[in-house]
């Protein structure tokens, strides 16, 4: 038994892996975070999963997703197969004695590789079946497509490999790839000298047999060079090939044939870096950390000079006015007058009246319902079942439900979802389309919006942040931010895709629900506050006035930016400065000094209590004289008032980390709490029963499988979003809902 466990412990393919664990654990992370993310323990809430086991290439799952996913696979795989060959060679010297040294090695260092295809075959299968639906015959072939596009790429390589005498940047990449021109200028020790053998007596050879390892070794030392040389070349090929690939790929963008899905891309970008990272361990060695924090200091200087930007710009938005736009409490106060207020809130009045009398409420002297609509945030899953709670709850109500509403406000995907169903019923208000409740507009919102955003992020962001596009006839940089807004409107077939103002009249008249989105402004926590009509009076409250320091926490886009086109900005652009969830979508910058950034409305409001609170106490008078109570209806994409399970803090970890993400993971939590408790107040100063709320809450079939918090929807995902309005609790809201019109 010691003699056989000897022998395993001697085999090639055990010692290298061991090598890699024992030497540069760093090249091992980006097979770490694939094998995380596959295992749905790495970049969860951000949907990455479901970009590898659920690829998508033109809007679909298909054989040509998985194909082009295992192809780029391969082409990770053969990377780290150069750069650990590049690395460990010398310590392998037996293999100078060999006929096609690489792929013996390449064979013998499969061991990470092969377990990673294995591990993904089983859950891409699981994930397949239980996430989307897809049967057993439908998964197998998406499988061994995944598997052939391996195969093909796989022999392509090596293909190239072994007629590598006919590469015609031969010359320039070997003097490139020579290691006298780095020694030439950094001074190696004797730290550098690392005479680690690999203590190996057996190997896999071309044909998959084990054979013993000659003692002594037989090499020839310039062969194993020479060798060594060819694949420090062939490292650099590859390297250029990928970054020009993505560099098209990433130019090209808005050509939907040339967008490979985003699983793919990141991927290349892996394939890139690993390369770089073994090129700067085998180069620099024991200078290595210098040279990453000069890399670190270089791109900390281009960022700050602005040579490379890491914020979006609004598209639609003039970027440059007469004069330079200062954002501070002065120029707040200038601008947010006592006499703007009353002349915005005089505006809104005006509205309202225009809402009373028009045709769809026909007697003056009836009191009509009036309702307020707040949606809460959750990407795609709130997206998703806010429209399907509207489209429902109006379908049943016959449109009293759109025809009564005066207001729409929440944050990030839920605001999606109501725009969505704003949209379609403005479209069948003008006769563009023939029935609002077709299920089509429902299945554009259910539409994958992750797959861009991560393939811009590959292909653009990092690779070429310097891309630019002509917008309304301003240059704006293409981001992922860019990638979102045009697959947003290509989603929804163009409906989501207009500017800002061209919701202006119809709002105006009152033949459209007043739509406010925010967006939290990062540099003092303000709200930024979006709308085609006059709202300042959302932004501060009537309490504020005759004072000489009012307290002014939201900022009218229209009113602050009057000079820079506001009603040009692009709808989409409007709807992501709403959801701009960190780092899956890019902080949008305002043309202001210093520069206004913007994050997600659920940092400061993830339910639109706030905006429909003081929309309340600002027209109250006028609403308790001209209408028969108030309907507040609010769209969430999580259960109120559930208690969140308890953390088990039985580690270190948990101890350590759960006060720190505390508030992050229970914030939406604690914002009910606060305006449930705002909600009850508010009512005080009412007739009583003057404000019925009524809830609509996402409720899973299964509580222990929620929808993710994602820009990607499953099958499985969409179904159970569908379904959930049928949940007794939310029969009952709807039930009210129906009580109210039905009185009319």
């Amino acid at each position: 038994m010691v003699q056989k466990l000897t022998q395993f412990y001697r085999f090639l393919p055990v010692q290298l892996l061991l090598l890699h664990f024992r030497k540069y654990q760093l090249i091992l992370i980006f097979w770490i975070i694939l094998f995380a993310v596959i295992t749905n323990n790495f970049a969860t809430t951000f949907g990455a999963t479901s970009l590898f086991l659920s690829p998508e290439y033109l809007g679909e799952i298909s054989l040509m997703s998985f194909f082009l996913l295992g192809g780029t696979t391969a082409i990770f795989a053969m990377s780290w197969h150069i750069t650990t060959f590049i690395i460990h060679s010398k310590r392998i010297p037996f293999l100078g004695a060999t006929r096609h040294s690489f792929l013996k090695y390449c064979i013998n260092n499969s061991s990470i590789p092969l377990t990673y295809l294995i591990v993904y075959g089983v859950l891409a299968f699981r994930y397949l079946n239980l996430t989307e639906g897809f049967h057993t015959g439908h998964i197998l072939s998406l499988l061994a497509s995944f598997y052939g596009g391996y195969l093909l790429l796989l022999l392509l390589s090596f293909a190239y490999f072994f007629r590598v005498d006919r590469n015609i940047l031969k010359i320039l990449l070997g003097n490139i790839a020579n290691p006298s021109v780095i020694r030439g200028i950094i001074p190696y020790d004797n730290m550098d000298r690392d005479f680690d053998m690999v203590r190996a007596e057996s190997f896999l050879n071309s044909v998959f047999r084990v054979k013993k390892i000659q003692s002594p070794y037989a090499y020839n030392h310039r062969f194993l060079t020479a060798v060594l040389r060819r694949h420090h070349r062939n490292a650099i090929f590859a390297v250029f090939i990928a970054v020009i690939v993505l560099l098209i790929l990433g130019i090209f963008m808005d050509y939907p044939i040339l967008r490979i899905p985003a699983g793919s891309g990141f991927l290349l970008l892996f394939s890139i870096l690993l390369t770089l990272v073994g090129a700067f361990k085998y180069f620099l060695r024991s200078w290595e950390i210098i040279g990453w924090l000069l890399v670190f200091t270089m791109l900390s200087l281009l960022v700050k000079y602005k040579i490379f930007e890491l914020g979006s710009i609004p598209y639609g938005l003039l970027q440059k006015g007469d004069t330079t736009l200062v954002y501070n409490y002065q120029q707040l106060k200038n601008v947010f007058t006592d006499s703007l207020y009353r002349v915005d809130t005089a505006h809104e009045i005006q509205r309202l009246n225009r809402w009373k009398q028009k045709d769809l409420v026909l007697d003056g002297a009836h009191k009509p319902p009036l309702v307020i609509i707040s949606v809460s945030g959750g990407g795609s899953r709130s997206a998703y079942w806010t429209f399907r709670c509207l489209q429902y709850a109006d379908s049943l109500t016959r449109g009293a439900l759109f025809k009564h509403t005066v207001l729409i406000t929440g944050a990030s995907g839920g605001m999606i979802g109501a725009a969505q169903w704003r949209a379609v019923h403005q479209a069948y208000v003008h006769q563009e389309i023939q029935n609002p409740y077709d299920s089509l507009y429902q299945i554009q919102l259910g539409k994958d919006l992750l797959n861009s955003i991560i393939f811009s992020m590959a292909s653009v962001d990092i690779i070429s942040p310097f891309n630019k596009i002509t917008f309304a006839g301003q240059r704006y940089r293409k981001d992922r931010g860019y990638a979102f807004d045009r697959q947003l409107s290509a989603n929804t077939n163009g409906l989501l895709g207009n500017n800002l103002g061209y919701y202006q009249q119809d709002e105006f008249k009152a033949l459209s629900p007043l739509f406010v989105l925010n967006a939290t402004i990062i540099n003092d926590g303000r709200k930024l506050l979006l709308s085609t009509q006059p709202v300042s009076f959302l932004g501060r409250s009537a309490s504020s006035l005759n004072k000489p320091l009012p307290v002014i926490d939201g900022i009218d886009f229209g009113r602050f930016f009057r000079h820079y086109r506001p009603m040009d900005l692009h709808f989409a652009t409007a709807l992501r400065m709403n959801a701009t969830f960190p780092i899956v979508l890019p902080i949008v910058e305002m043309p202001t000094t210093p520069t206004m950034q913007l994050m997600d409305a659920g940092l400061r409001d993830n339910f639109g209590i706030e905006n429909s609170m003081r929309y309340l106490a600002t027209f109250e008078d006028w609403i308790t004289s001209n209408c028969s109570q108030v309907i507040f209806i609010q769209i969430r994409d999580t259960k109120q008032h559930d208690p969140y399970p308890s953390d088990n803090n039985n580690s270190l970890m948990s101890h350590l980390l759960n006060p720190i993400f505390a508030i992050q993971n229970k914030w939406g939590a604690f914002q009910t709490f606060h305006q449930d408790y705002v909600l009850d107040y508010a009512q005080l100063s009412l007739p009583e029963h003057f404000i019925k709320k009524i809830t609509l809450q996402y409720i899973p079939t299964d509580l222990e499988k929620t929808a993710a918090l994602n820009f990607h929807l499953t099958g499985m995902e969409k179904l159970d979003l569908y379904q959930s309005v049928y949940n007794p609790d939310n029969q009952d809201a709807i039930t009210l809902l129906k009580a109210v019109f039905s009185q009319e």
